[in-house]
């Protein structure tokens, strides 16, 4: 079904991992590869079964940013002056929606370099686990082209304007450690562990109650625009939708009862 990715499936479905496999062009982004994302990312968003989503690479890179080829060369021959818009309308910008309003936790598992849209596309997924050998770099100002994939968005709010202008203008390579360091990424493993730590993790969010993290999700949203009013108005209304759950209930049962809780998802 999908050309572009390779699709692993754990713990029973609830895990879902696409990776981008491009490897000879270090996973660069394409038309194709950006519909095939897009996709997924809906259907595991749409599929009960499925409680967690997580992207990587194939290879030794996450992702190198845009195919230039792709975008000026294939299917281009009449050279459309407004070709960057096309991609960024047709193909980032519904990219970006999808994985910030999936239903489910969306995970970027950062196993190389991120670069450009590549280290966007990490940023905007809900949390970044890394691999000590990766890195971040905003490199759109190294070819005249300002930070898309929601970059002008999520880099002020990751990063505060002063780091988010200096990253944006410099193109400066961050380190694991570093974007670690600058809240960019939530834990750094070792070559050796990033597999298994990383799954470690993807495991227990795959067992969380997921109806109550995909409403956490909603209520973070809301808080870059509401008023401290608005936000405490939401989270009643979104608390009351979690203690309806199924989930809810399993929680404070187990708790009761003092054993491990079992949820569903739902």
């Amino acid at each position: 079904m999908y050309t572009q990715l390779d699709i692993e499936s754990h713990f029973d479905g609830k895990l879902k991992i696409a990776y981008l496999n491009q490897p000879d062009t270090m996973n660069a982004l394409t038309k194709p590869s950006l519909s095939d994302l897009k996709d997924f990312v809906k259907e595991c968003s749409e599929d009960p079964a499925v409680r967690c989503v997580a992207i990587s690479g194939r290879g030794r890179a996450f992702c190198s940013g845009q195919n230039l080829d792709d975008a000026f060369v294939q299917g281009n021959e009449h050279h459309d002056n407004d070709i960057i818009r096309k991609i960024v309308t047709d193909y980032y910008n519904p990219l970006v929606m999808e994985i910030t309003h999936c239903k489910k936790p969306v995970v970027a598992l950062v196993n190389g370099p991120a670069v450009g849209a590549g280290a966007m596309l990490a940023l905007i997924c809900d949390f970044v686990l890394a691999n000590e050998k990766a890195y971040f770099a905003q490199a759109f100002s190294n070819i005249g082209l300002i930070p898309d994939t929601g970059g002008t968005y999520f880099l002020p709010k990751l990063l505060g304007r002063q780091l988010a202008n200096y990253l944006a203008f410099t193109g400066k390579k961050l380190s694991a450690e570093e974007s670690k360091s600058y809240g960019l990424v939530a834990e750094v493993f070792t070559e050796e562990e990033f597999n298994s730590k990383s799954l470690e993790i993807l495991e227990r969010v795959s067992n969380m109650p997921t109806v109550g993290l995909k409403l956490t999700k909603k209520a973070f949203a809301h808080s870059y625009d509401n008023t401290l009013k608005q936000q405490l108005e939401l989270e009643g209304d979104l608390q009351q939708k979690a203690a309806e759950t199924e989930d809810f209930k399993e929680g404070v049962s187990a708790f009761l009862q003092k054993r491990k809780p079992e949820y569903k998802g739902k």
